[in-house]
């Protein structure tokens, strides 16, 4: 059977909240995810309780210069950033969304592909502070969470995905047939538990955390 966690040890986690920037989250974002905005309310809730548990929380925005150094295939695959009017550095799109603004002296890392791992310093700094398991929010469920989750995994990190705290975007057809972001999003996590991480709800990460959930969490919009 896939690991799970038995208890969630905060002085040796921490959570990695996966671009919850405006230019993936904010109303009329061209790249928006409505399953990451519809569950703000609750990651900000949860950020809170990992604050207060003592869980490090570290945050990555997905991010390109504007001459395209840094850009490898994106601009072949999504035309908003081919033409530089999404996620590009230095602009308020690349900004984390405020309802999660970090508190103040938490890590904000950029990256230029989907995971949070490859080429930056994320490892570096958890093992500089002698994490061993990470816990995984954010955006998008199969692109960059996924992604994240399975990097974080390769470097021997346990991994806690939170399913209602991580969140997709509906796909059009391409040549394979559409996925609402229901789907898209419930694939992930199947595929996820089974191969990489113990995939839980928000309120199984407060108890194995060590402290129950203080008050109702929002539900989350499908």
């Amino acid at each position: 059977m896939p690991y799970r966690f038995d208890r969630i040890d905060p002085t040796r986690t921490a959570m990695i909240v996966v671009d919850m920037q405006n230019d993936f989250v904010a109303d009329g974002a061209k790249l928006q995810s409505k399953q990451a905005r519809a569950m703000v309310g609750k990651l900000a809730q949860t950020l809170q309780f990992c604050r207060d548990q003592g869980i490090r929380v570290i945050y990555t925005t997905h991010a390109h210069r504007r001459d395209g150094c840094d850009m490898g295939l994106y601009d072949d695959l999504y035309p908003p950033i081919a033409d530089r009017s999404a996620l590009v550095d230095g602009t308020p799109g690349v900004e984390i969304f405020p309802e999660l603004a970090p508190a103040p002296g938490e890590h904000v890392i950029k990256k230029h592909r989907y995971s949070a791992f490859f080429a930056t310093d994320m490892d570096l700094i958890l093992r500089e502070w002698g994490i061993d398991s990470v816990v995984i929010s954010g955006t998008t469920t199969e692109n960059c969470c996924h992604a994240t989750a399975r990097d974080a995994m390769f470097h021997n990190y346990k991994v806690a995905f939170l399913a209602d705290a991580t969140g997709t975007f509906d796909y059009p057809d391409v040549g394979w047939g559409a996925m609402s972001a229901a789907e898209v999003h419930e694939a992930t996590l199947t595929i996820l538990a089974f191969s990489t991480a113990h995939v839980m709800t928000v309120e199984e990460f407060r108890s194995l955390a060590g402290a129950p959930a203080r008050r109702p969490l929002q539900a989350v919009a499908a």
